[in-house]
């Protein structure tokens, strides 16, 4: 017996462990499009997830925003139906009219299609096959909005989309490896073309700032980049629960947040306060900014007589009595 590729075993290792302790008895589906990055998880999920007594299942998104999308999408789905996977779904989606640039109307739409996919399933989650490259890309594009911890933090190797767990194997894996890995196992990926495309920010990251940051800096810089990711998430993760906590303690009879109790509270936590209280309040969390939030402290800590703070919406937040109210 050949012995087993190194990039091999790397991705099928990464994904045993999103999947062991796994709770729910449904199938996992992988989101694949074809990618090497997604064909390689795909490829050790059909491996690895029967082995665990657990059904994989996948779903390829097209949508339609090149010639020959639909002849892509199929070309998936019968690789996965050879492969062994159960079920199979190319689900159609559609971008134009949806908020935001194509990448985030993309996103948003790729992503609905999932959770819907993941629901009529029955899945106990959706592998999703970002790698230890697109985090440091993430990162670096944060870092490059003026993006606090939260967006610092990169993407999360695990979290819940409208009650849909969202799992993220591969983001310890260099891209390289899920490349070799294709190789190895004879797979051919889809080149997106998308991902070379220089009107796309993330595509302009990945072909010429993070090569030249690994060429000043060497290639350490990915792993770092990802490594800040994950110790910021870490922190997040930490103020949040702060916040939360924190949130119950200023709420004030007769509604809206105490003034006093949230000049009390460190502003790393204020802020998170602040930020959860405009979402309960309604404000969309795509349009929520770091504008918003400082206008709400503003009212808190730099209070001298000025009229309401304006969520997304409109919605207007005053300071009265001692309170913060709609």
């Amino acid at each position: 017996m050949a012995p087993l590729a190194p990039p091999v075993a790397a991705v099928r290792l990464a994904v045993r462990r999103a999947l062991t302790g796994l709770p729910g008895a449904g199938p996992v589906l992988v989101a694949c499009s074809g990618g090497a990055d997604s064909l390689a998880l795909a490829a050790a999920t059909a491996f690895v997830a029967p082995r665990l007594d657990r059904r994989a299942g996948l779903v390829t998104v097209d949508h339609g925003l090149q010639p020959g999308s639909a002849e892509r999408a199929d070309r998936v789905a019968r690789w996965a139906a050879e492969s062994g996977f159960e079920p199979v779904e190319v689900v159609p989606v559609t971008v134009a009219g949806r908020p935001g640039g194509p990448e985030a109307a993309a996103r948003e739409a790729r992503y609905a299609a999932l959770v819907a996919a993941a629901r009529r399933h029955g899945a106990a989650g959706v592998l999703l096959g970002h790698t230890r490259d697109d985090q440091a890309e993430t990162v670096l594009l944060a870092l490059a909005r003026g993006a606090g911890p939260r967006g610092l933090s990169g993407m999360p190797a695990r979290r819940e989309l409208d009650g849909v767990p969202l799992l993220r194997p591969l983001l310890d894996v260099p891209r390289d490896h899920t490349r070799e890995a294709c190789a190895a196992l004879g797979l051919t990926p889809w080149a997106d073309p998308h991902n070379a495309d220089p009107a796309y920010a993330r595509s302009r990251v990945r072909a010429d700032l993070l090569p030249a940051l690994v060429e000043a800096l060497g290639p350490g810089v990915v792993d770092n980049l990802a490594r800040t990711a994950r110790l910021l998430a870490a922190d997040t993760a930490a103020l949040d629960e702060l916040a939360a906590g924190a949130l119950a303690e200023v709420r004030a009879a007769g509604g809206g947040l105490s003034v006093e109790g949230l000049a009390a509270l460190p502003a790393a936590v204020r802020t998170r306060v602040l930020h959860s209280w405009a979402r309960e309040l309604g404000a969309s969390p795509a349009a929520l900014s770091h504008r918003h939030v400082a206008a709400l402290d503003a009212l808190v800590t730099d209070w001298h007589g000025q009229g309401a703070a304006h969520l997304p919406g409109g919605l207007p937040v005053r300071r009265q009595a001692g309170r913060l109210t709609t």
